[in-house]
């Protein structure tokens, strides 16, 4: 037998296999059904009135603040989505506001997700992420997570992107499984608080969506954290400060402005907008945040005196604010926000994981008794 003939004969029997090998495929492979995310339980919102069900704040503010705040109020940072599941498999399918990109920012956690499971212990365990290529047309993506689970009854948690919005979400499962709103109230929906800043806040640059301090908080300390951290936009607008003290049911507020502030700014409207906070809840504690300094304000001299002055300001205020009622108000200092060895920030100033730890573990130890 010649070669050319031994390998038309290999290349006829395996035409003949593959449609057996891929009915085969077809077979085994058990379709997933999907769940609207509506129909579970959504985490660390703060508004039920909002234009999308995954934007931020209410729907009555558009015509009250700028348009570049409206628009990134429109992220879904912090918000996540908390459901059971026996099913052996775990996916996503989503469609994005804008598809966005940056070049200081990993895509996967500007516009990705995350998944995390409940272990058995009640400590979130990360699972993983999406690597979000969305259709160009739709802007969809879709992710199966993991595979091959036990298929026992689990407890689960997506975080949507921080720096990209969200029009629909649903969560993939077995089509023979059962998926439902968490038997396990975690995070505790009788612990909420509200966190307000800047992009720092608002999770740039994190390189998942799981690793923004908003985010760590609310595993650590096993309550609902709703992240107002809006870029470039954390300026202390009034009728945020209303739209804030508004949110039924906080346990704490966050407030950590400083970086999209001017000093005038920090000295001016500092005053006002805890006031309105505090006297609208006046037993709700307030944790007062310095802005961090910036890794090149080590060596810039306009920075390393700009940013202390900015956070002078700032504490004038709280030391006016303490003084007329010493109740419920706390402060924390810059001092090792993001670490002492100059590698907390991806671009000097928007922090990486390791700099979101770090001001995580600065927050905890204040707000953690605040929750008990």
């Amino acid at each position: 037998m010649t070669l050319n003939k031994i390998i038309k004969n290999l290349l006829l029997a395996a035409a003949l296999l593959a449609p057996a090998t891929s009915m085969m495929a077809e077979e085994k492979a058990e379709p997933l059904k999907y769940v609207n995310a509506t129909d579970l339980r959504i985490i660390n919102k703060g508004f039920d009135d909002t234009e999308g069900t995954f934007t931020r704040i209410p729907k009555y503010l558009k015509d009250s603040v700028r348009s570049t705040l409206w628009e990134r109020s429109m992220c879904s940072s912090g918000i996540g989505v908390r459901f059971a599941t026996n099913s052996k498999r775990v996916a996503v399918k989503y469609t994005l506001l804008w598809d966005t990109h940056m070049f200081h920012m990993a895509d996967t956690g500007l516009k990705g997700t995350d998944l995390y499971r409940l272990s058995d212990d009640g400590v979130w365990e990360y699972v993983n992420t999406n690597r979000p290529i969305a259709n160009k047309e739709t802007k969809e993506c879709e992710k199966v997570y993991v595979e091959n689970l036990a298929g026992d009854t689990r407890e689960f948690l997506i975080y949507l992107p921080l720096y990209d919005g969200v029009t629909e979400l649903w969560v993939g499962v077995d089509s023979t499984a059962t998926i439902t709103k968490p038997h396990i109230d975690n995070p505790r929906a009788s612990k909420r608080v509200v966190a307000y800043g800047t992009s720092i806040l608002q999770g740039g640059c994190s390189t998942r969506t799981g690793m923004v301090a908003t985010n760590m908080i609310q595993r650590d300390l096993n309550c609902e954290v709703i992240n107002i951290g809006i870029s470039g936009e954390g300026k202390m607008d009034f009728c945020m400060a209303r739209a804030l003290a508004s949110i039924e049911n906080v346990s704490a507020y966050i407030i950590d402005p400083i970086p999209n502030c001017t000093l005038n700014m920090c000295d001016s409207l500092t005053y006002d907008f805890v006031n309105i906070i505090r006297k609208a809840r006046p037993d709700v504690p307030i944790i007062m945040v310095e802005g961090p300094m910036y890794s090149y304000a080590k060596f810039d001299s306009f920075f390393a005196k700009y940013l202390p002055e900015k956070n002078a300001a700032f504490r004038k205020n709280y030391e006016r604010l303490k003084a007329e009622n010493p109740k419920n108000l706390y402060y924390v200092t810059c001092d090792g926000i993001s670490g002492y060895d100059n590698e907390g920030t991806v671009d000097g100033i928007h922090f990486t994981d390791i700099g979101f730890r770090r001001y995580a573990d600065k927050i905890i130890p204040v707000l953690a008794p605040l929750l008990r």
